[in-house]
């Protein structure tokens, strides 16, 4: 195991205490204990920075921040005052836009003049690494106190080991399974298995054929989507996307799909739904991640890039209609020798969301 793999191991274990409503400690540019504002209840807002001698502060995105009314400069993390006034209930509000109309947000809210800085960027980013909302109630701290927390049984992790854990876990993935399943649509299908020794996501290769350690191959870069892949959801052409590439690929005799575990575009499960109930409320798919406080796209492509290099792939023709996807796999080396349109018909219940895509997202359709 690496240096780099070893610290991400620091970082897994943090955000599996942050989704279990625990504090954590970030060494950075500062030292902050941070939890999250979704999973925080009455007693462990009263007993978070007892003993510690600053005051407790909020942390959003500037994407939340500006769904707030609160200008958030050219930052990507906006601190808040954090009210007395304010209950774990009303912080859990202040962080959920599902509760916006429900619970009408007493502001304004008085943000501090101050950038973010990496520890402040790390602690967003660990919330979303839990697959949780990116809005945490932070502290800063002292040399001694973070030691004296953290002989207390608090996790820490470094700041920049947060900021860099994408790409050090793309870059760790290893094959650990394979087998031989054949599928409706090609009986010779084989699927490869990609985990990192550290943890985090697991990901899959479905290859059709025999076309490892070729050259050219036809590929399809899925995300996972619980909803259309395998219940058949009309919002989305996820499933259609899905079993389409399979086959299309077995029809021309052979590729790849790589499914990764990316729901939502990478907000995850819980947090897609949440978007699902604002596009109810009229918000289209972009807003909806927007406001939840996340990017319009929190997926990374780097985990494809590395599952192909293992596989032997060096170039694709790649079935896709997202722009991102050809740049990704040029920045990691991996040659696109043709996009491949794939697309299919619009539903009554999608026709929004791929406009969407079309003229927010800038897909080929």
């Amino acid at each position: 195991m690496t240096i780099a793999e070893d610290t991400l191991v620091s970082v897994y274990r943090a955000a599996d205490d942050l989704r279990r409503g625990q504090s954590v400690v970030l060494r950075g540019d500062t030292l902050l204990m941070v939890t999250p504002l979704e999973t925080l209840d009455d007693v462990r807002l009263k007993d978070f920075a007892a003993g510690v001698s600053a005051e407790p502060f909020i942390m959003i995105t500037a994407n939340r921040a500006k769904v707030l009314h609160i200008a958030p400069e050219d930052w990507a993390v906006v601190r808040l005052d954090r009210p007395s006034w304010m209950s774990s209930a009303d912080l859990g509000n202040l962080a959920d836009p599902t509760l916006d109309l429900a619970n009408p947000m007493r502001g304004p809210f008085k943000r501090h003049n101050i950038a973010d800085t990496d520890t402040d960027r790390a602690a967003v980013k660990l919330a979303k690494i839990a697959r949780l909302l990116p809005a945490v109630l932070a502290v800063e701290i002292s040399q001694s106190e973070a030691s004296s927390l953290i002989r207390g049984g608090l996790l820490a992790s470094g700041a920049e080991a947060v900021l860099t854990s994408d790409s050090t876990h793309a870059r760790s993935l290893k094959i650990v399974a394979r087998a031989q399943v054949p599928l409706e649509a090609s009986a010779e299908t084989q699927l490869i298995s990609f985990r990192s020794p550290v943890g985090g996501p697991e990901h899959i290769a479905i290859v059709v054929g025999g076309v490892l350690h070729k050259e050219d191959v036809l590929t399809r870069i899925h995300s996972e989507c619980f909803t259309g892949d395998l219940l058949g959801s009309l919002k989305c052409d996820c499933g259609q996307q899905l079993r389409g590439a399979i086959a299309e690929i077995a029809k021309a005799g052979g590729g790849v799909v790589l499914y990764l575990a990316q729901e939502g575009r990478g907000i995850g499960l819980n947090s897609k739904l949440k978007a699902y109930a604002l596009q109810s409320d009229g918000f289209d798919t972009v807003d909806a991640n927007l406001r939840l406080g996340f990017d319009i796209d929190e997926r990374i492509f780097e985990p494809a890039a590395s599952m192909l290099k293992a596989l032997g792939v060096k170039s694709v023709r790649l079935m896709t209609n997202n722009p991102e996807k050809v740049a990704a796999m040029a920045r990691y080396d991996i040659i696109v020798s043709e996009r491949v349109e794939h697309s299919f018909p619009p539903n009554p219940h999608n026709e929004q969301y791929l406009a969407v895509k079309k003229s927010k997202t800038g897909h080929f359709l």
